[in-house]
């Protein structure tokens, strides 16, 4: 499995994993599937020079999965926190997909000097919890039923992890 920078041409790929858990699943709070104009969007804020990153795991020419990590807040004394997200595709499950994203993202970050990573969890999903643990995250708070979607209520885990250490 190769780990690589995302190009723009892995866009119709990416949305085509993201578009899943959209339509499926409550991982995601999006409604509605993204069209690929504004994925190609998404992607122009993410230059190699910035903190700002977007990784894809591939192998044998398919996408297996993305990970990228956003500003945190938009305020600017948050600039040295960015909040992260890791998709793996429906099929790539238990192929440690998840785990090299996790890795090459979070040492990028730290390369770029950033001291804080969060990330958004929905609940109840153990298999991303156990993997943000892996990686020394630690849960700081809970958003109760914060999000509505397919007729339920969701709630959000925060995890954080210090950068520093």
């Amino acid at each position: 499995m190769l780990i690589r920078r995302m190009e723009l041409r892995d866009c119709d790929a990416i949305n085509t994993i993201y578009n899943y858990y959209i339509t499926h699943t409550a991982i995601t709070f999006d409604l509605c599937p993204w069209p690929l104009a504004e994925r190609e969007q998404w992607f122009a804020q993410f230059d190699p020079s910035s903190c700002y990153q977007a990784w894809v795991a591939e192998q044998d020419q398919q996408i297996l999965g993305f990970a990228y990590n956003t500003p945190f807040n938009p305020k600017q004394a948050f600039h040295i926190a960015s909040e992260i997200t890791i998709y793996a595709a429906p099929d790539a499950g238990g192929r440690g997909v998840g785990s090299a994203l996790m890795q090459t993202l979070l040492d990028g970050m730290r390369d770029k000097a950033l001291r804080r990573a969060y990330s958004l969890v929905t609940l109840p999903n153990p298999a991303s919890l156990a993997l943000h643990r892996r990686f020394g995250f630690q849960q700081v708070g809970q958003l109760n039923d914060v999000g509505e979607k397919f007729g339920q209520y969701h709630s959000v885990a925060m995890l954080e992890c210090d950068l520093t250490v």
